[in-house]
């Protein structure tokens, strides 16, 4: 009888111990073999920049309007919107129409652009 509940407990603990290193197996495997997204297929820079289109701009004041997509890195959804831009002469190549990528930061509450490019 104890010969018996010895090999009983032997095979539970057994079991138990594969159930509980199994997943992390499978976890640490995953973590080799990631599939390409956004951020690991695409080059540093472009991933953080959004979609825009040009509306206005204000050359005096330094204030773009863009109609933009998501905006991830500040969570702001798709809108239309008045950007103050780091450098007015980021405005100099720009006309309205320009289709547009951009990065912007939460400037103490004065939403601004800091790089714009005329998208391909």
């Amino acid at each position: 009888m104890t010969l018996t509940l010895n090999t009983q407990m032997k095979t539970t603990l057994s079991s138990i111990s594969l159930a509980l290193l199994t997943p992390m197996a499978a976890l640490a495997n995953d973590a080799h073999h990631k599939p390409a997204t956004a951020e690991t297929s695409t080059p540093a820079g472009v991933a953080d920049m959004t979609d825009a289109e040009v509306r206005k701009i204000d050359m005096e004041t330094g204030k773009v309007t863009l109609r933009h997509a998501d905006i991830k890195s500040l969570d702001m959804p798709a809108m239309t919107m008045v950007f103050v831009v780091k450098d007015k002469t980021m405005l100099d190549k720009l006309k309205t129409g320009d289709k547009v990528k951009f990065k912007a930061i939460n400037d103490a509450g004065k939403f601004t652009v800091t790089e714009i490019q005329k998208d391909k």
